[in-house]
């Protein structure tokens, strides 16, 4: 098994399995989080490397198969492409910046925090790079299980709920999702999981649309889209502000991961004749999700209602089948993961001094942290998509393409655009201005690993918004795959 261990896919998943392993029999927390920087900060060099090494001539240190269970027709294959290398990017960086900012003494018994935090990553670059369907089904749960610890452990007053919710909702979609993969490799006459397998089926069209729909539902309620959104705002307000941002700058990309390796290539004619029902309904849930951030006091619910919003349009995005629009979201992916966890970074310092999260109880803090206020405002002018900003280019890919297949949805849907501006800008001025309260008064500005985590963030909010092609070389390819294999 460790004859690959030079291939970038299985050092991503060594390197987080390895240190998150490590980090339980580790008693002290200052040692726990130095061991879980230096594994996901490695977990970062491996994949910064790889990006040199993504040429066809690179194809076998690019992908690795071990022998697994051969009996049925399963190995474990890995494969880095652009889209899984985009992808693996943003883990490594959320991870690493997330293990950099959380203090070791701020949880008990840390060890056991930042080892289920290890597991997550392994878990999540594991669903990014499977190249099997069971593989896929694996890791998929692997990812949610260290999630569900971490939440009812060291969550809030009310997060046996909200993580019961949480764990209910996404398990009850895994095992729809896995009924249409043994289904799927019922039709290879069970004799393979492999990705390239299913490609190659010839699935009758009525076979298609139920199968859609059932990894359809798994990757909607994992994003989630409006009406499976209900278990989010309570878990991202009730998890540790740190798992929260793995959730919501990372998992929620699982569902958009699954409809472009997945259902896109699998499902052509289920796609296109679901595509012009399902995208109203999702259009509707964009622009209500973006009322009701409006009127949320709790910030925590606002950015979790935002990031509802701006999942949503992605999802229409990639239902266009519009080469601009899916070019659009695989670079918006990212962006939106960068954008999201500044804003949850900003919240978290906020709530760690004051152990306030409504905006009414705030007011004040630019007096106070002016460096904390000048980061949160490039935060929300990104996440309003402002122009020289990363969001920019990738929703105006997106509405480029939506545009391309029905200018009503394109306007409606813009609707969005708007409201974030109304809801971020008023959160801005109840965090920042007015005058300073007795939860405020004391406030300290930002210092330390609270600066070097929000200046990465602001830095590739502004790199990516001057100069993205990078990343549309680095995709390039797998947008060309993905809309190849759907025509075909």
């Amino acid at each position: 098994m460790f004859a690959a261990i030079d291939n970038f896919p299985a050092l991503l998943i060594w390197l987080p399995m390895i240190g998150g392993i490590l980090s339980f029999f580790l008693k002290d927390g200052r040692q726990a989080k130095k061991s879980a920087i230096i594994f996901s900060a490695s977990s970062l060099i491996v994949v910064l490397v790889s990006v040199v090494y993504s040429g066809k001539e690179h194809f076998f240190i690019n992908q690795v198969s071990y022998e697994w269970l051969t009996s049925i027709g399963s190995s474990f294959s890995l494969i880095l492409d652009g889209l899984t290398r985009t992808l693996s990017l943003l883990t490594a960086i959320v991870f690493l910046l997330v293990f950099i900012l959380v203090p070791s003494e701020q949880y008990k018994e840390a060890s056991k925090f930042y080892g289920l935090m290890m597991l997550t990553q392994c878990g999540l670059v594991g669903v990014f790079m499977a190249a099997d369907a069971l593989v896929f089904y694996l890791f998929w749960e692997v990812a949610l299980i260290p999630v569900y610890f971490l939440s009812s452990i060291w969550g809030g007053e009310k997060r046996i709920r909200a993580t019961f919710k949480f764990f209910i909702y996404t398990f009850v979609g895994s095992l729809i999702m896995l009924l249409g993969i043994l289904y799927l490799y019922n039709k290879t006459n069970g004799s393979s999981f492999s990705l390239m397998s299913f490609y190659n089926l010839t699935i009758p069209s009525a076979e298609q649309n139920w199968l859609f729909l059932a990894f359809f539902l798994a990757f909607a309620i994992k994003m989630p889209l409006v009406p499976f959104h209900t278990w989010q705002p309570e878990a991202y307000e009730q998890a540790p502000t740190p798992v929260t941002m793995v959730l919501s700058g990372v998992m929620v990309k699982m569902g958009l991961f699954g409809l472009l390796r997945w259902v896109l290539p699998l499902f052509p004619l289920a796609v296109k004749q679901f595509n012009v029902f399902i995208i109203p309904v999702i259009a509707f849930g964009v622009v209500y999700a973006s009322l009701i951030a409006i009127y949320q006091d709790n910030v925590k619910r606002l950015i979790a209602y935002s990031s509802i919003a701006h999942i949503g349009l992605m999802a229409i995005g990639i239902l266009t089948l519009k080469e601009v629009a899916v070019m659009g979201v695989l670079l918006q992916m990212f962006n939106h993961g960068i954008n999201i966890v500044a804003l949850w970074v900003v919240a978290y310092i906020i709530e760690k001094q004051t152990g306030v999260t409504s905006l009414s109880g705030l007011g004040g803090l630019a007096k106070k942290a002016p460096i904390l206020a000048i980061y949160l405002v490039v935060a929300a002018l990104a996440n309003i998509a402002l122009p020289l900003t990363n969001a920019f280019i990738g929703e105006f890919m997106i509405f480029n393409g939506i545009y391309q297949f029905n200018a009503w949805y394109a306007g409606f849907t813009g609707l969005s655009i708007i409201f974030s501006a109304v809801y971020t800008l008023n959160m801005i001025k109840k965090i920042f201005y007015g005058e300073t309260n007795a939860s405020t008064s004391g406030f300290i500005d930002i210092r330390g690993e609270q600066v070097v985590v929000l200046s990465v963030l602001t830095v590739l909010i502004l790199i990516v918004g001057f100069y993205p092609q990078p990343f549309f070389k680095m995709m390039e390819d797998a947008v060309r795959l993905i809309l190849t294999r759907y025509s075909s």
